[in-house]
């Protein structure tokens, strides 16, 4: 069984001062820099997802502006792959799963954001080509969302898609618990 770490969308326009500021973004990537210092030091692949807006409407992830940027509390080093993405799930219609089976992945560590979009997509595309995951809940970020005329806070609805992703997708836990 051979691992690999996803990071998905860990960009700029989701912190601080960006166009779609997420709630605990820093904090979840402080989480997701020990997980992949860990990965670093045992030399297991490693992915970086950025998401690059196609809709002609877009306003963050715009191609060529700061935000679709790493973050840089976890830049890529020039050794590891950087895949462009334009929709949530991150196999689509990208190089990911050819990528993953040239190095005989069947597990995957999956951190970022939104928990909400990219996340629960790209963890249900995995399930669903074979894959093992652990998602690591606490090294993920979303945002507040309107549902009818009920205001959901990102902390219930990150709660609630690790809840649905927990068991039948996924293994969830927090970085410690996974890193121990």
């Amino acid at each position: 069984m051979k691992e690999a770490l996803l990071l998905i969308d860990i960009q700029e326009d989701y912190f601080p001062g960006g166009k779609m500021e997420l709630e605990g973004m820093e904090e979840a990537a402080e989480k997701v820099a020990e997980i992949l210092k860990a990965f670093r030091t045992s030399g297991k692949p490693i992915f970086f997802i950025r998401h690059l807006s196609t809709r002609p409407d877009a306003t963050f992830f715009i191609p060529g502006s700061p935000g679709t940027d790493i973050h840089t509390s976890i830049s890529p080093l020039p050794d590891e792959r950087i895949i462009d993405k334009h929709f949530p799930n991150s196999f689509f219609q990208t190089e990911l799963l050819s990528l993953l089976k040239e190095k005989d992945v069947t597990n995957l560590v999956v951190c970022g954001a939104m928990s909400h979009m990219c996340i629960d997509t790209t963890v249900r595309a995995a399930k669903e080509l074979g894959f093992t995951c652990t998602l690591v809940a606490d090294a993920c970020a979303t945002r507040n969302l309107k549902f009818k005329n009920k205001m959901l806070s990102a902390r219930d609805v990150h709660a609630a898609f690790m809840a649905a992703l927990e068991g039948m997708f996924a293994s969830v836990m927090n970085a410690d618990e996974y890193l121990s």
